[in-house]
């Protein structure tokens, strides 16, 4: 298993160093996403339009969008507002908790990834007044806007777990790798889990949330472990999902499915956690079941554990909650999401207002694979219009999941709004692509890293 920087891995009997690989597999990397589709100028040319723009948020959304502007504009005007110190590279996290990274290989200084020639408001936004075009932030600074681009991500509603405090993530063994330092905690956990055994239970949420994926991985990863270390049958797996389904892409789920059975570990299905009892190591979950009327039978029930990983709902930050800009219908409705055009991902109330990423209620994956292909799309069709025109460019609903099923293999799950699977990588022409890859593996912990940092936040892929 990798650990460090300075690690080899052995591709045939050889071994090669992590760096050399790491370059020359990016830069083989971007030339094939050029030659292939994967760098797309989708409405990049010159433009003259000149208007002030804020974009909220300076995650993968917000940093790529207005990088892409930056080079469109001739005479940009572009302020971003974000609080961060860091920037981090998210996806890396799974790979900290097992142990892939270690913790100081996904982020960057914030400062380093602000656009040059765009204005940074170190500061987080805490007001928006969409009729009059005015952010508020927390120092009770008003910055006024023509066009707003509207991605500041989503928050974790961790009280919505009754028992965890955010703050003392690990207590009584209860993990989430969904923040920088809960994949550190993580890692360590698992470690002694896969040493001395006992019972693991692994959950998502019942929210709509960023990296679906995600519980998935880092179930898979530990089990491979402990085979790895020889102690597999001192361990005990289960999988709760709240959705009815494990996977909703049919090209991939049978091998998931066939993947789970394999490895022995139970899907229970319709099952959300709603507590955990971190002193008694217990977690405490709620079954939904329909019954043959069409009525729901909904039922409490606890299990032991001795390592836990589970997933906080998520939603909106609270500003964007009462701005009225979210969708009011729907199933995810209390969450918050920004309601937009699903194509041209314009907000439905203001035509001066894009919003897509995570805050969005995109009908897809919120991953930043999905955001790779909705910003060329959101800064064209901003800028046609700053010029007066309508929106043209449309977003099918692209979004990539890599499946982290071992150490050493990856199922590339791409699809659109259809579910359908819709490749961008020539990956499909040498592969069975509807089941694991090594090939896969290698562009997970390799190549797509160094291509966020290096061409997505600069605007180019």
């Amino acid at each position: 298993m990798m650990g460090a920087e300075n690690s080899e891995f052995n591709m045939r009997g050889g071994k090669i160093g992590r760096r050399a690989f790491l370059k020359g597999a990016a830069a083989a990397g971007l030339v094939g996403l050029a030659a292939y589709g994967g760098v797309r100028y989708t409405g990049y040319r010159s433009s003259g339009a000149k208007a002030k723009i804020v974009v909220i948020g300076g995650g993968a959304a917000g940093i790529s969008a207005a990088a892409r502007l930056m080079m469109i504009l001739k005479e940009p005007d572009i302020t971003i507002i974000d609080p961060s110190d860091k920037h981090f590279y998210q996806p890396g996290f799974t790979l900290i908790a097992s142990g892939v990274y270690s913790p100081d290989e996904v982020y960057k200084s914030q400062a380093d990834c602000i656009p040059s020639g765009a204005k940074w408001v170190k500061d987080s936004v805490v007001a928006l007044d969409a009729d009059k075009r005015i952010v508020t932030t927390s120092k009770g600074e008003k910055i006024s806007y023509d066009f707003l681009v509207l991605t500041p991500g989503l928050v974790y509603d961790w009280d919505l777990i009754e028992g965890i405090d955010p703050k003392a993530l690990g207590t009584g063994n209860a993990h989430c790798i969904y923040e920088h330092e809960g994949a550190i905690k993580t890692w360590d956990a698992i470690k002694k889990f896969v040493k001395n055994g006992g019972k693991g239970i692994f959950t998502d949420t019942y929210t709509k949330h960023k990296c679906g994926g995600a519980p998935k991985k880092i179930t898979l990863l530990t089990e491979h472990l402990a085979r790895k270390n020889g102690t597999r049958e001192r361990l005990s797996f289960n999988f709760y999902t709240a959705s009815p389904e494990l996977y909703d892409v049919p090209y991939y789920t049978p091998r998931l499915l066939e993947i789970y059975a394999e490895r022995n570990v139970p899907i229970n299905l319709n099952t959300r956690i709603v507590g955990v009892d971190t002193a008694a190591k217990k977690v405490h979950f709620r079954k939904t079941e329909k019954s043959a009327d069409g009525s729901a039978k909904v039922s409490d029930f606890k299990e032991d554990y001795e390592f836990l990983h589970f997933l906080p709902p998520m939603g909106t930050p609270k500003f964007v909650r009462e701005s009225g800009l979210s969708a009011t219908n729907g199933s995810h409705a209390k969450e918050g999401w920004v309601d937009v055009d699903k194509g041209t991902l314009v907000s439905k109330k203001y035509p001066n207002i894009i919003s897509f990423g995570d805050a969005s209620n995109l009908p897809t994956s919120k991953t930043s694979a999905a955001i790779r292909k909705q910003v060329p799309i959101a800064v064209a069709n901003l800028v046609s219009i700053m010029e007066g025109k309508q929106p043209q460019q449309i977003y099918d609903g692209y979004a990539a999941c890599p499946i982290i099923t071992d150490y050493g293999h990856v199922l590339m799950c791409e699809f659109d709004y259809s579910k359908k699977q819709k490749n961008t990588f020539p990956l499909p022409l040498l592969f069975d692509m509807s089941k694991e890859q090594y090939v896969a593996w290698l562009m997970k912990v390799y190549l797509l890293k160094p291509m966020y940092f290096y061409g997505m936040l600069n605007g180019l892929v």
